[in-house]
Order: C-alpha cells, then sequence, then structure tokens
C-alpha cells in the first residue's frame, strides 16, 4: 500500500510517500535560519513558515516518488517551481494521488500551532481524493525511523521483538518497551528537560547560537571531556527516568565562575566535558533497563542520534551486553521527517486503524505514546 505522510510537528515542514517500509520520497523544509535569530523555535513563526510552504512541499514529494515525473524535467527546485503552474502538472499530480492510498499525519506531541498545519491540509487531502486518514504519533515514527527502507527495499531488517527503544530529541528523552507492532509501554522518561534541549542550552550560554547540539559536537571532538565533572543527574536513583534542569544549573554556574579569556581558551573542553554528562546520564538509564528488562536488543531514534560519539556509546554499551542496536540508515531520518510517519502507518494501515471521521482530529501537543 502506498502512503502520503505528514509532518509538521515542529521547525520542519516534510512530506513523505512510503510503500510499506520503503521511502519513495522524503522531503524535508528546514525553519532553522528563520528560528536562528531567535534563538530557538517561536511557534508562530514556524506556523506562518509551514503554511507558506505546505503545498509546495506535498506536490515536491508526490511527483518526486513517481518515474514519470521525469516527463516534466523535473531535476531541480526551480523547474518544479515552473511546472507546478502548468495544466499539465496538475493533471499528473491529480492522477498521481488517485495511486495513494492512505493520508498519514503526526497529530502529536508537538507545537501546537505547527501540528495544526499538517493536520488541516492532512484533512484537506482526505476529503478532497477520498482517502482514509490515519493519525500518528511523533515518537511512534522515531522508534520506526529504524525500520525504513530505501526505495530499492534496503536494508532488509526484520522485526524480532521485544526492542528497548530510546527516543531522545529536542523535546523528548524516553526509554520505551516495544513489545511487538503499535504496541509500546514507557518505562522511563525525563521528569524536565530533554536531552536536546539540555544540549542546545549549554550552547546558549557558550554563545554557539543555535540550533546547539551539532556545535557541541564539533567543538567536544577536540576537547578533554575530563576537564571538568559536571554532575550525572538522577545517576543514583533506581528508576529509568532521566532529569537534565540541574546539569543545565550547574553548567550556568561554572561559566558564572570563569573569565571571558577562560571562556574562550577552553571552548572545547566545556563542550566535552557536558557533553559527556548528558550522554553518560543516557547511557546508565539504558544499561539498568537492559539489566532490568532483560532485553539486549535497541532501537534508537531521533535527532540527537546525530551525533556519533553518542551512537558509538549506545554501540559499545550493547556489544558489552552481547546485543545489537538499530539506528536510521540515513541522516535525513534522524531528526523529524514524514517518511517514519509512513512507515509507522504502514502499520496501522495493515491492521485497519484510520480515523472514522476526519473531522474530529484535533492536535494533541502533549500525547504521550502509550495513549
Amino acid at each position: 500500500m502506498i502512503i502520503l505522510a505528514i509532518d509538521t510537528s515542529c521547525d520542519e515542514t516534510s512530506v513523505a510517500v512510503c510503500e510499506g517500509r520503503k521511502i519513495l520520497s522524503n522531503k524535508i523544509y528546514s525553519q532553522i535560519l528563520i528560528h536562528k535569530k531567535w534563538g530557538g523555535v517561536v511557534p508562530n513563526l514556524a506556523k506562518r513558515a509551514h503554511e507558506e510552504r505546505i503545498d509546495m512541499v506535498i506536490e515536491e514529494a508526490v511527483m518526486r516518488s513517481k518515474r514519470d515525473s521525469s516527463e516534466l524535467g523535473i531535476r531541480d527546485h526551480r523547474r518544479l517551481l515552473l511546472a507546478q503552474t502548468s495544466t499539465h502538472f496538475r493533471n499528473l499530480f491529480d492522477l498521481s494521488m488517485k495511486q495513494i492510498d492512505y493520508i498519514a499525519v503526526t497529530y502529536g506531541p508537538g507545537l501546537a500551532p505547527a501540528l495544526e498545519v499538517g493536520i488541516n491540509k492532512a484533512k484537506e487531502l482526505a476529503k478532497k481524493y477520498h482517502k482514509k486518514l490515519i493519525a500518528i504519533n511523533h515518537l511512534e515514527g522515531h522508534i520506526y525511523s529504524c525500520f525504513a527502507q530505501n526505495n530499492r527495499g534496503n536494508p532488509k531488517r526484520e522485526y524480532n521483538f521485544p526492542y528497548l527503544a530510546l527516543v531522545v530529541s529536542g523535546g523528548h528523552t524516553e526509554l520505551i518497551l516495544f513489545h511487538d507492532h503499535l504496541k509500546y509501554e514507557v518505562i522511563g522518561e525525563t521528569i524536565d528537560d530533554a536531552a536536546g534541549e539540555a544540549l542546545d542550552k549549554a550552547a546558549k550560554l557558550l554563545g554557539l547560537g543555535y540550533p546547539g547540539g551539532a556545535v557541541i559536537e564539533r567543538l567536544a571532538k577536540t576537547g578533554d571531556f575530563k576537564y571538568h565533572n559536571f554532575p550525572r543527574p538522577m545517576s543514583r536513583t533506581h528508576d529509568l527516568n532521566f532529569s537534565f534542569s540541574g546539569l543545565k544549573t550547574s553548567f550556568y554556574y561554572h561559566l558564572q565562575k570563569m573569565s571571558i579569556n577562560d571562556k574562550a581558551h577552553n571552548l572545547n573542553n566545556l563542550a566535552a566535558s557536558y557533553q559527556e554528562a548528558v550522554f553518560e546520564s543516557i547511557i546508565k538509564k539504558i544499561k539498568l533497563a537492559i539489566e532490568r528488562v532483560k532485553i539486549n536488543r535497541l532501537v534508537v531514534g531521533g535527532g540527537v542520534i546525530a551525533n556519533v560519539y553518542l551512537r558509538n556509546k549506545i554501540r559499545n554499551l550493547a556489544r558489552a551486553y552481547n546485543g545489537d542496536v538499530i539506528f536510521p540508515t540515513s541522516k535525513s531520518l534522524y531528526g523529524d521527517n514524514a517518511a517514519m510517519i509512513g512507515v509507522a502507518a504502514n502499520y496501522k494501515a495493515e491492521k485497519g486503524i484510520y480515523v472514522k471521521n476526519v473531522a474530529d482530529l484535533e492536535r494533541m501537543p502533549r500525547l504521550k505514546i502509550a495513549d
């Protein structure tokens, strides 16, 4: 079955076309430049940017998924924009939409104004083209991103339930038992800030701009993570929850004690030490979870896993327990994207789970994965 998926949960406008687990197209429009000067995502600006771009991203995703898009000479963004004004393009787009079986959309969690844009567009398409609508939790999308395939059906990963799943992103840090398709049990979550948010905050305090995770990673590569021993929050507790607010506070007060020159000369060391504290906090909880639930098969998704150092740490931990870990195979699947929504929707479609009354679907910015 072929699914058109939409994700506007935060600051990326993404649309994908998937056939089962195969990604036929996955288009992502980032709003980083819009929010950069504000030091973080501004919800109303995000909504406006989604509204301005979503039609174009949908059309591009649909046409890129079709082999016959070459008939229009669509090889770059400029040509696509010109083609979109032609009657031939509109007819071909409508024909392509007829071949779509389902529309899927993220309905939470995320920024309420941003979610609203994707949901409204999904409703519009479902009504216009008489398609069933599937509502997907953004977090389950991150889990299913680990099983997405390219358009040739690779990699051919088979499911081997149950898994211990970790979602680590700008807004979420959660440990989840992935019992079977669409069956989740949260066993650990952040009680305050998420790991990605903690990294962004550190970058902001260091004057490195937004988003900060990639900058922290780059500086940390040449820094000494033993430069300062920042606290590992909740490392002594026996539950599986995370906390990063105390670590952020500790980092802030440490910087307050440093001179401007001292900070400038130790940026790399500060980045490495702080990153180590964030990641070790995560590793300790994964280790505790493996020992507690007796599952050594890990699936890990979310934007923070773009960090190579973190992925290596998790790989080493899995090996220590004679286990294995599955990450998404493409960088485009680490952060927010619609392809992962399409893959997750495939399993709801197989079970006949869809929105019975399209008009009733509402945004749920605080949605939990087990809801």
